[in-house]
């Protein structure tokens, strides 16, 4: 930006004399401030980012392995249970075991096939034409790492194929989208204007968010159109995770378990997933999974 053009916050001020770093040697630490204060999101410190960063590599390490493992004939259980070794040789935690209300049963989510997310390892064996999100999330030395992709066993049908390719390209135009000074409603923008694009319909029941200190913080990132105009801002770390489907977009919880979401009409849902750092000029992946 130009000194004198409006700042990106949209106070209304010219950029020198509100959010201009170069006329404030404490810029960072204020406005860390400034966005503790209105909207309870953490700017993240250098040595936040430090932490947050080996948790993401683990994490993204880990999620590789398993997706690796996933193959006709093996469980989501037996899945499960090796992500709990790789754990335990890692010395971290798994963040979803016993998170939430009522407790999540299990350390890792397996979503298959219409399973939105939030699906439960179990005995459920792996088929030719099954799909499948894994999605992990790691706490190291008290920081934490989450993301999540997607599998495909054998010969899957096209319109499964269709929305598996979709969540990816929404992810990555998501992503495309993160600098210091864009909306965080143009991330939902873009996710919806490519997932209609391409005949599907994007979850709106659920979000991204803040992670790294805490497993969820602020602030909640929708994946569908949206008017929350908050500024992105160096320091910042979230997910970027779009549910998409191929058919309705509302998912329904199981009234049971009262985790697993599927959709409405039973059609495919496909998720990618990344968490993110905020960078002075743009953004950097801090989940490196192989898709």
């Amino acid at each position: 930006m130009k000194r004198n053009e409006l700042c990106w916050c949209q106070s209304g001020k010219k950029w020198k004399k509100c959010h201009y770093p170069q006329e404030n040697p404490n810029f960072r630490a204020s406005l860390a401030d400034e966005y503790w204060k209105k909207y309870k999101i953490r700017i993240k410190t250098e040595d936040q980012i430090k932490g947050i960063k080996a948790a993401c590599l683990l994490n993204a390490q880990i999620l590789d392995a398993v997706c690796l493992m996933a193959k006709e004939g093996v469980t989501t259980k037996e899945l499960n249970d090796y992500a709990n070794k790789l754990y335990k040789d890692a010395g971290a935690i798994p963040a979803p075991l016993n998170y939430g209300h009522p407790p999540y049963p299990a350390s890792i989510c397996t979503s298959l096939n219409e399973v939105v997310c939030h699906g439960i390892p179990g005995p459920r064996v792996l088929q030719n034409g099954d799909i499948m999100n894994v999605d992990v999330s790691t706490i190291l030395n008290g920081y934490y790492g989450d993301c999540s992709k997607m599998v495909t066993i054998g010969t899957v049908s096209p319109d499964k194929q269709l929305v598996v390719d979709t969540a990816y390209e929404c992810l990555m135009k998501a992503i495309d989208v993160v600098k210091p000074g864009a909306l965080l409603s143009e991330i939902g923008e873009a996710i919806e204007s490519h997932a209609h694009n391409k005949d599907c319909s994007v979850v709106y029941q659920f979000v991204a968010h803040g992670v790294g200190v805490e497993f969820h913080e602020n602030p909640q990132i929708p994946h569908c159109r949206n008017r929350l105009r908050l500024p992105i801002v160096e320091g910042m770390t979230f997910t970027i995770e779009p549910m998409i489907n191929a058919g309705v977009a509302e998912a329904v919880i199981d009234p049971t378990d009262q985790w697993t979401a599927t959709t409405k009409d039973k059609k495919p849902s496909a998720q990618w997933e990344h968490t993110l750092l905020v960078t002075s000029d743009g953004y950097e992946i801090l989940t490196p999974w192989t898709k």
